[in-house]
C-alpha cells in the first residue's frame, strides 16, 4: 500500500480507522526528509496490512503546531489510535524496520496497565 497524504480533513480519521498508524511529517525543502522519504515509501510497501502516511507541514502548517511539530523529519505511531511513538529525525531502513516490528508487536492496554 503505498503512503497516504494527511490534511487535516483526514487525520483524526486516518488514526482512529486503523490499527497501526506510522506518520511522516516533511518538507520539500528538508534534507534529511528527502533521505527518509525513500525508506519510509518502502517501508510502506512491504507492510501493506499497516497504515503509513505523510504531513507535509508546509502545506498543513495549522496541524504541525498543533502537534508542536518543531523538527523534520518527525516520525509518530499511533496503534489502536493512542500515540505509542514520537520522535525528530532520520531513520535508517534498519531503524524503521525494528520501529515497525516493535509497534506492531507493542499492547497499548497492557502498558497502561502496568501504569495503573
Amino acid at each position: 500500500m503505498a503512503t497516504v497524504a494527511l490534511t487535516k480533513d483526514n487525520l483524526v480519521e486516518t488514526i482512529e480507522s486503523n490499527d497501526v498508524v506510522f506518520i511522516d511529517f516533511w518538507a520539500s525543502w528538508c534534507r534529511p526528509c528527502m533521505f527518509f522519504g525513500p525508506i519510509f515509501e518502502e517501508a510502506s510497501e512491504a507492510h501493506p496490512d499497516l497504515t503509513f502516511a505523510k504531513l507535509d507541514t508546509e502545506a498543513n502548517q495549522d496541524v504541525a503546531m498543533a502537534l508542536q511539530i518543531q523538527s523534520i523529519p518527525t516520525l509518530m505511531a499511533y496503534k489502536g489510535g493512542k500515540l505509542v511513538y514520537r520522535e525528530a529525525g532520520a531513520l535508517s531502513k534498519s531503524q524503521l524496520d525494528q520501529l515497525v516490528q516493535a509497534v506492531v508487536e507493542f499492547d497499548p492496554e497492557a502498558a497502561e496497565a502496568a501504569e495503573a
